[in-house]
């Protein structure tokens, strides 16, 4: 039997599925539901307490209305950008330094850093015969579901993986961030083997080199980076490690931890959201609409570039989605922080890997898409570039395939999930268990021999 095969049968129970599904659109306003948990200016509704992190993207004028701002991020009440600008004026890397403070919701000084950095070091590595025996003999080709199969393989691993105590989660937490680079990078080393017939090299990790050093490390075979690129990728792993309690792993997370379960079937649950192309895919997209284009159109010509935008949104061009990937944010309008930052050294970096001419067709997008999707959507609040524009063309930059995108992402992000994993430990005592209206009218049960 071919398990993977979409009978005849199954076409008629999918057609019978389709058919007997009632639920429209417009009765979410009938009911007055927040249809994904958003109002109809995209706002999330609060659905819990965090102190995480913030977003900001509104302020008030003077006469207390709320009116779009600059976007601004909040790691534990600091901003982002000082804490970017902190380590980048000091020449040093700054994702261990952000995980030290989502954790613990302070600074660390010189000692503690250090003392927390090889913590992570010293967890940066897996079980005896685990790449063997759950990466290498179980090869896949996709990253995310061999990332999740590994997190919940690593339970059987642990000898004490159902406690959850502060002090256990914590250590959990800790090793799978420090794991999390080495599962990625070897699950791709595995695909590329066995799927596409490439040499197979497994690089161990390195104890000196921080996070991103050692994710390029061992990625390239002959081992070598450049400072700039440990420094952006470094920068990239920052912006990505946190973004509010409201994105869709993040709420896994906190739903998931709420019923009381293990850290590996949390985390597992988080990466299955990230996963989703609506979320942790996005940059793969941005990717694909670029590269698309780039083969379609004279990408020096603006007027060109922007007749095809303009087929982008009206679902004539690339994947007929009607989507401009890249540009919009749940809750952003006028900027997304992350993507400012990013642009700043993803020039520095295309000037450094002869990209210039790539890079101005980003600029180029970024100034038109706004101007086209105000003249042809109806909007409630403005549009502007979002981290995923910038990122996939700084892991392109950096020679990173594909297929590694959303892992590098959670790579990032499992700081942010830990944190509030640990929070809601710490803070909750309910399950989450969220309310549904029913719209299905009362039916009388027919014997089946009258049906």
């Amino acid at each position: 039997m071919n398990y993977s095969e979409i009978t005849p049968y199954i076409r008629e129970l999918a057609e019978l599925s389709d058919t007997n599904n009632h639920i429209v659109p417009e009765m979410y306003a009938q009911y007055d539901v927040k249809r994904g948990l958003r109002d109809i200016n995209g706002n999330g509704v609060v659905a819990g307490l965090t102190e995480v992190s913030r977003i900001k993207a509104k302020d008030k004028d003077a006469d207390g209305n709320e009116i779009p701002c600059e976007g601004q991020l909040y790691y534990r009440g600091i901003n982002v950008r000082n804490i970017v600008n902190g380590f980048l004026e000091d020449n040093r890397p700054g994702f261990e330094e952000t995980v030290y403070l989502l954790l613990f919701s302070k600074l660390p000084n010189k000692d503690e850093l250090e003392r927390f950095c090889n913590q992570l070091s010293a967890y940066r590595s897996l079980p005896p015969s685990f790449v063997r025996d759950m990466i290498l003999k179980a090869p896949g080709r996709d990253m995310m579901n061999i990332l999740s199969r590994s997190v919940l393989a690593l339970y059987a691993y642990d000898e004490n993986p159902d406690d959850i105590s502060t002090a256990n989660v914590l250590r959990q937490c800790l090793q799978l961030i420090a794991e999390f680079p080495l599962l990625s990078v070897y699950s791709y080393q595995s695909f590329q083997h066995y799927h596409n017939n490439n040499s197979l090299f497994i690089h161990y990790p390195k104890k000196e080199l921080n996070t991103a050093e050692n994710l390029l490390y061992i990625l390239r075979e002959d081992g070598k980076y450049t400072p700039l690129e440990a420094k952006l990728l470094d920068l990239a792993l920052v912006l990505h490690a946190e973004h509010g309690g409201g994105n869709n792993s993040t709420f896994t997370t906190h739903v998931v931890t709420s019923s009381g379960t293990d850290t590996y079937s949390a985390i597992s649950a988080a990466l299955g959201s990230l996963k989703g192309p609506r979320h942790g895919g996005a940059n793969i997209k941005v990717m694909q609409m670029f590269d698309d284009m780039k083969a379609t159109v004279n990408t020096r010509d603006k007027s060109a570039v922007k007749d095809h935008l303009v087929k982008l949104l009206d679902k004539q061009a690339f994947d007929k989605a009607g989507l401009i990937y890249g540009m919009g944010h749940a809750v952003y309008s006028l900027s997304d922080p992350r993507a400012d930052i990013l642009r700043t050294y993803a020039r520095k970096l295309s000037e450094e890997k002869g990209m210039q001419e790539e890079f101005e067709l980003y600029e180029t997008v970024e100034k038109l898409a706004p101007e086209i999707i105000a003249e042809k959507r109806k909007m409630y609040k403005g549009v502007s570039a979002n981290v995923d524009f910038y990122s996939g063309m700084v892991y392109k930059m950096l020679g990173l395939p594909y297929e590694l995108f959303t892992p590098i992402f959670a790579v990032a992000r499992i700081a942010g999930w830990s944190a509030h994993r640990m929070e809601e430990i710490q803070n909750a005592g309910k399950i989450i268990r969220p309310a549904y209206t029913s719209v299905k009218q009362e039916n009388e049960y027919v014997a089946l021999s009258k049906r």
